[in-house]
């Protein structure tokens, strides 16, 4: 599908490494916002932005709660995918607020030198470690962890998230334990996870979970939520209600 629609905004889905895909809906529609702390401006990056859909959601979600300043900057380490992402803002109702480079966090890293200044980074990071292959690099990079790890995200994030500021991932349910621990290397607190099932009778295969930078009662545990996409062949109500503002068919 060259053109895919959302209900306040459309998305070019030719050139960009990875397409529009449920993991980045679910991101973009679930990440906590009413956590994020007060900022003249609010500053959002959006990490392996792709088509530039969860920069695109969190725009409409901030912009529906009556947010008057706020910028999101997507980044991608593909060039195509970065250059669609920049065509998608510049046509979206928000295009003042939202920017799109061809940079990797490496080099970002490099860049701020640990002076960036977040208040929110959210990431579909690729998961796919020790498997095999696809034969197309681009697809490839976009889906394997040897261009980006959870990992790497934590360590910028530690470094460059103000106090008080947010990192929210979405990744496979099978990593949960050692991104935990990791994130409590890195003093990233785990504040919510979101374990979601596609089945009610299936094992959860994704997990949402949002850290914050700062200081926290370690004996607190996060908050727990469980979202199921589909039961008896149709979507349930509580994911329709998480994405009705976003899918025509919602």
């Amino acid at each position: 599908m060259s053109v895919f629609r959302f209900k306040k905004f459309e998305v070019t889905n030719v050139r960009s490494a990875m397409k529009v895909n449920t993991d980045g809906v679910l991101l973009g529609a679930s990440v906590s916002l009413d956590r994020l702390p007060e900022a003249e401006t609010l500053q959002v990056l959006d990490v392996g932005t792709g088509t530039g859909t969860i920069a695109l959601m969190l725009a409409q979600r901030l912009s529906q709660r009556g947010c008057p300043a706020f910028q999101i900057e997507g980044i991608d380490i593909d060039s195509a995918s970065a250059e669609e992402a920049g065509e998608n803002f510049s046509q979206s109702p928000w295009k003042e607020h939202l920017k799109a480079r061809h940079i990797d966090l490496g080099a970002l890293s490099e860049e701020s030198d640990g002076t960036a200044g977040w208040d929110l980074i959210v990431s579909n990071p690729p998961y796919f470690d020790c498997s095999l292959k696809a034969p197309e690099i681009r697809r490839n990079t976009a889906r394997h962890t040897d261009s980006l790890s959870y990992k790497e995200l934590m360590d910028y994030s530690t470094r460059n998230l103000n106090v008080g500021g947010c990192l929210a991932l979405i990744l496979p349910s099978d990593v949960e334990k050692p991104l935990l621990r990791y994130g409590r290397m890195c003093s990233l607190f785990p504040i919510r996870i979101l374990r979601v099932r596609t089945t009610p009778r299936k094992l959860p295969a994704r997990i949402v979970v949002e850290f914050l930078k700062g200081q926290k009662d370690l004996s607190a545990e996060p908050v727990q939520e469980e979202l199921v996409l589909q039961e008896g062949g149709n979507y349930t109500e509580e994911y329709v209600r998480l994405v009705k503002d976003f899918y025509l068919w919602a």
